[in-house]
């Protein structure tokens, strides 16, 4: 789940079998106490795949889930930047070291989390190109980017176009954030 409407589907499905949800935030939904019977669990798992979402309840692939969840939320939601490097904000927000993290994220993923946040970066930089509101260098500083050059680097590495070509073009490229 990336987005508000993602969360009010989610929502939605837990309540048509009759459970309310204690919260729901990227990625996760806690119901308290209750137990889910099998004849729920399945109709959960249904109905959620039929939303393009799916049940975690493997262990490993839930971790995986939340340094996703974390990651999005930090590029795509927040509007300040972080005090600290994203390897000690992962370790600090879940518990584990980073290297635990990279190592579970890496066997998971066929990737790594360095490279899940650049594409994450440049799609966040394609949308905020999009909207024109702000130049490529707030855009880079925006995104931690250490200069215009890095970031114009990164963006040409994986759009194939350099950010001013990118922002000139009306050719919209964007993919959907569980895509990326």
């Amino acid at each position: 789940m990336v987005c508000d409407r993602c969360k009010i589907m989610v929502r939605a499905e837990f309540e048509k079998l009759g459970l309310t949800p204690l919260s729901v935030v990227l990625g996760e939904v806690e119901i308290g106490d209750t137990q889910l019977d099998v004849a729920q669990l399945e109709s959960l798992t249904s109905s959620l795949y039929k939303l393009g979402f799916e049940l975690l309840t493997d262990r490993k692939q839930q971790l995986v889930n939340q340094i996703k969840s974390l990651l999005i939320g930090h590029i795509h939601d927040q509007e300040e930047r972080l005090n600290t490097n994203l390897s000690s904000f992962l370790s600090h927000q879940l518990g584990l070291s980073y290297a635990s993290l990279s190592t579970l994220f890496s066997e998971m993923e066929n990737g790594t989390i360095e490279q899940f946040v650049i594409r994450q970066k440049i799609e966040k930089a394609k949308e905020l190109l999009t909207y024109n509101e702000n130049s490529i260098s707030e855009i880079a500083y925006r995104l931690d980017y250490s200069s215009i050059a890095h970031f114009s680097s990164q963006f040409k590495k994986i759009t194939g176009q350099t950010p001013s070509f990118f922002k000139k073009s009306l050719v919209l490229k964007r993919q959907t954030l569980d895509r990326v």
